[in-house]
């Protein structure tokens, strides 16, 4: 019995992890609002070593179209800059000497359908991930079965297996609904 709790914990566990990626992965997905996420992945060359860019600067929001990006070193605005525009964001830097500041373009109504797209795309990865997990975990209750495990709880398992399952679906489902009407929102 400690065993099948412990794979359904496991379990429980990993389904909220791949929902939490889901999520992480979704905010990249720019929807024409700036976000200072967008530049999460971005890194800076800091006196020759690839750095993250919050490592070196501020990243903040001046408006639902501008970032700012206050450097903590005045050095490193023009490496900020190479960064931003060496990442082929679509994003175009200025800066005044003191900060970089980025415009969000609004976007098109077909570069907006390829964001959806992108999010769905996203959204499904995460639904393979949490079907494979329900595979495993069906798997894992199967051998804990024929280990003596009782018909009736194996069952029940099962059960308990398919309805996180099904919960987990619909997370994903929300997430995307959610991320769709925010990318379509003119």
């Amino acid at each position: 019995m400690d065993e099948l709790n412990k794979v359904l914990a496991g379990l429980l566990d990993q389904m909220q992890k791949a929902i939490a990626h889901l999520e992480s992965e979704l905010v990249k997905v720019r929807a024409g609002k700036a976000n200072p996420s967008m530049l999460d992945s971005l890194f800076v060359d800091y006196y020759g070593n690839p750095t993250p860019l919050n490592q070196v600067a501020n990243v903040n929001t001046l408006d639902a179209r501008t970032l700012v990006i206050q450097p903590w070193e005045k050095a490193m605005i023009k490496p900020i800059e190479k960064a931003i525009i060496d990442a082929n964001l679509g994003f175009a830097p200025q800066n005044d000497g003191q900060i970089v500041r980025i415009n969000i373009p609004p976007q098109s109504e077909e570069r907006r359908r390829d964001l959806v797209k992108k999010a769905k795309g996203e959204g499904e990865n995460a639904k393979v991930t949490i079907r494979n997990l329900r595979r495993d975990g069906n798997e894992a209750v199967k051998k804990i079965h024929k280990a003596g495990l009782p018909e009736d709880l194996a069952k029940d398992a099962e059960a308990r297996i398919q309805k996180m399952t099904d919960d987990f679906i619909a997370k994903v489902d929300k997430h995307l609904e959610a991320k769709e009407k925010e990318i379509m929102t003119v």
